[in-house]
This record gives structure tokens, sequence and C-alpha cells, in this order.
């Protein structure tokens, strides 16, 4: 079981990739609350570790060059974030077959068109897919796969 630190970031990682594939390619706002949940700071101002992890997250993906943002927000948000080039093309790119769950039975004659086919074998739908009904243990699947796996 990895580090519950390391969950929570590729699952921070994979609702700020689907939030900005969603807008791409206009700028959005991307706010901490809004990945990670409310936070309310201290008595001296500091918000959680957890806030700040997630905010961590969305400046580790900046440094990565898979994001891009005008400024931050004090450290509530990054103003007017965008997808990079490459984690666009990364997104939309097909995952490798052993990622994808095989289709359910159709009856003969009802095959998916090919367009479709492709769109259901991206990463950013395998993403969406595990922030939908996946455990921590397949989102940090889907997204060890799109981190680290050479693309090509």
């Amino acid at each position: 079981m990895a580090d519950i630190h390391i969950e929570e970031f590729y699952k921070d990682t994979a609702v700020i990739l689907a939030q900005l594939y969603a807008a791409f390619p206009r700028r959005v706002n991307l706010f901490v609350e809004d990945i990670a949940g409310p936070d309310e700071p201290d008595e001296f101002g500091l918000h959680s570790k957890r806030h700040m992890a997630c905010f961590g997250a969305l400046l580790w993906l900046a440094e990565e060059g898979l994001i891009r943002y005008v400024d931050t927000i004090r450290q509530e948000a990054l103003d007017q974030a965008v997808l990079s080039h490459a984690a666009f093309t990364r997104l939309s790119a097909p995952a490798p077959s052993e990622l994808l769950n095989t289709p359910p039975a159709r009856p003969p004659g009802q095959d998916l068109p090919g367009s479709v086919r492709q769109d259901l074998s991206t990463h950013i739908h395998l993403i969406r897919q595990a922030l939908r009904r996946g455990t921590s243990a397949q989102i940090s699947q889907v997204m060890q796969q799109v981190f680290f796996r050479d693309p090509s």
C-alpha cells in the first residue's frame, strides 16, 4: 500500500488534469478547494497540510511542464491555468492495452464506431473512469502510467 500522501497526490493531479482537459484550450482558474475540499486556515492564517499538498501538486505540474499559469492567487489557486502541449498530447494519446478495460459483450452488428473506440482508449478517458468509480489504487495506477511510462 502506498503512502496516503502519494495516493492523494495522484488523485489531485488526476482531478487537475481532467478539469484542464475539459476546458482546453481556455485558460481557467484552478482553486485548491475545488480539488481537495474545503479548508479553514488556522488562527495564524496557515492552511492545512492537505491543502498545501494539493497546492504543491498544482505547482509541481507546472514545474514539470504539464501545465502553465499566469499567477498564483495567494495559496488558494492558480490564475489562468492551461494544459501544456505535452500534457494535451499525452492525455489524448491511446493508453496501453493492459490498462484498458475490456468492453462489455455486444450483440453482433452493434460494434462501437472507430472514433468512439479511439476516445475510450485515451489516457484522459482512463483518468475520468478511475475518478468516477476507481479505488485509490486504480487512480494511482493510471496516473503512474500518465507520468512515468514512455509515450512511444
